[in-house]
């Protein structure tokens, strides 16, 4: 007969599991991906290097989990903006303030989730994740279309040009340590997003 674990086991390694899931976050968005080796996150964690096999098969599993948790999030976030009040122009805006100040507030995350080079696994998943976001973008741009506040266009090919652009604008100030004035640059960013929508910033 198989052994089964006890539900006290199978809470404790979910526990240890989350815990690593954190710990390799926190490396990633304070050193990079190319940091982020396994002894590296086992020390973040308080544990053996080995013990991260227990958890997940390969680093490359354990980076993809990484990356899943920390976009979804930021998907779900722009998703309940985007589906907020207000007209679909007043979203799109302020979906993109929401998701440029959240970039610059945690930009070391940011930088590893938009821009910072990865194994292929990783980019895969980021492709998948800016689909998610062309998706939301492209929801809220019909919308207007079809309220009468946006201009007639191809929401799809108007969404995949915004996502593009957000992440292109954010990529330089993300990935260096100089000062920027937040604020000035959301502005321009919004400007922009609403200018490639048909919208009046």
């Amino acid at each position: 007969m198989a052994y089964r674990k006890t539900p006290a086991e199978v809470r404790r390694l979910e526990a240890a599991r989350e815990h690593l899931v954190v710990r390799a976050t926190e490396v990633v968005a304070e050193a990079g991906w190319a940091q982020a080796s396994v002894s590296a996150v086992a020390d973040a964690a308080g544990i053996a290097a080995g013990s991260v096999y227990q958890h997940f098969p390969s680093k490359s599993a354990l980076a993809v989990e990484v990356f899943r948790r920390a976009a979804r999030r930021e998907v779900e976030v722009l998703g309940e903006v985007l589906a907020g009040d207000g007209d679909a122009v007043e979203r799109l805006r302020r979906g993109v303030d929401v998701f440029a100040r959240r970039a610059l507030e945690n930009h070391g995350l940011a930088h590893a989730l938009l821009a910072a080079p990865v194994e292929s696994a990783v980019g895969a998943e980021r492709l998948a994740f800016r689909r998610r976001y062309r998706t939301l973008f492209a929801e809220v741009i019909e919308e207007g279309v079809t309220a009468g506040v946006l201009p007639a266009q191809h929401p799809e090919t108007t969404a995949a040009a915004l996502t593009g652009a957000v992440g292109e604008v954010l990529v330089y100030p993300l990935g260096t340590s100089a000062a920027h004035d937040v604020d000035l640059l959301v502005a321009r960013l919004t400007a922009v997003a609403l200018r490639c929508a048909g919208a009046t910033p």
